[in-house]
């Protein structure tokens, strides 16, 4: 599949927005809802780290096929169905100008495609699909396959902020592009800091912190001086919860009242998690989530607990 016939199935974001979600029918707070997050796919992951080459190895992605063809049926068995799917980075494993690059995005094209018309795809960007150095060309390519690297959208009275993290990771070959999105998001989080907003959510590939503001800084979250820079712009303005992946496992603390979630991956685990999906309850005061391994989700469906929590008026 090409990206011109992608993007004649996906909705993807332009105009830093959603067109899924026209945002004037979707300022006022309706009651609560759900949708549903997952991240790395990561196809080719699985036999590159099997074969302990995983940088330039990852020439299969078979496994990887049928794992996020299990999460796409489970999510389209839902009932109600889920507001939107979101996926939060490191849509394939082949970085910019590798090999495979171009068939494992095809594939899992193919994959994503098979989503439920009535659930939009919400797409992030994460280091294997922009770089661990993003560049202007790097950025663009994943503009025209997938859609802008940030935006922000409206879904039943919730600000929902998509962020390209790489900028925070490592800038050095995009700094105006870094400087375009710190800008945009000074102006998104303006709206949320004068609570126009229900809640205010924020959708990253790289986690500001694995389990502790204070834990120190590796490739699986961003540095400490820019991690508790950006956590306090987000707290300021009233974000409550930051949901990313990366990591292949489950992670995740609180920061005052900053829930940073870690959710492990649909694709290649890490380490003791099962392939996943997490569901996201949003409700007038609170915003809950679990994670749910693919077999769970497909043969269980959700919690009644949760269930129970989007009947609350």
């Amino acid at each position: 599949m090409s990206a011109a016939e992608a993007g004649g199935i996906f909705r993807r974001a332009r105009g830093r927005t959603l067109d899924a979600f026209p945002s004037e029918k979707e300022r006022e707070w309706k009651g609560p809802f759900y949708f549903i997050q997952g991240a790395d796919p990561q196809f080719g992951l699985m036999k590159a780290w099997s074969t302990g080459d995983s940088d330039s190895g990852g020439d299969e992605w078979g496994q990887e096929i049928r794992l996020t063809e299990q999460a796409v049926e489970a999510i389209n068995k839902l009932k109600p169905k889920p507001r939107f799917f979101v996926l939060c980075g490191d849509l394939i494993h082949a970085m910019p100008g590798m090999p495979w690059r171009k068939e494992q995005t095809a594939d899992l094209q193919r994959v994503l495609a098979r989503v439920d018309s009535d659930i939009p795809l919400v797409l992030v960007s994460g280091n294997h699909d922009v770089g661990n150095t993003p560049t202007p060309e790097t950025v663009a390519e994943f503009q025209r396959t997938w859609g802008d690297d940030y935006f922000s959208f409206w879904v039943g009275g919730v600000l929902f902020l998509v962020l390209n993290s790489q900028f925070w990771y490592d800038a050095s070959q995009c700094p105006a592009l870094k400087q375009a999105q710190d800008q945009w998001l000074h102006q998104q989080l303006s709206i949320a800091g004068q609570r126009k907003c229900q809640h205010a959510i924020v959708f990253q590939h790289i986690p500001l912190f694995l389990h502790s503001i204070d834990e120190d800084s590796d490739y699986f979250n961003l540095t400490k001086s820019v991690r508790k820079e950006v956590a306090e712009k987000l707290i300021r303005a009233g974000v409550t919860a930051v949901f990313s992946g990366h990591y292949h496992r489950n992670a995740g603390g609180i920061y005052q009242n900053l829930d940073m979630v870690v959710s492990s991956a649909i694709g290649c685990q890490l380490g003791e998690d099962t392939h996943g999906l997490r569901v996201v309850v949003v409700t007038a005061e609170k915003i809950v989530h679990r994670y749910y391994s693919l077999d769970e989700l497909s043969e269980k469906g959700i919690d009644d607990d949760l269930m129970g929590l989007m009947e609350e008026k």
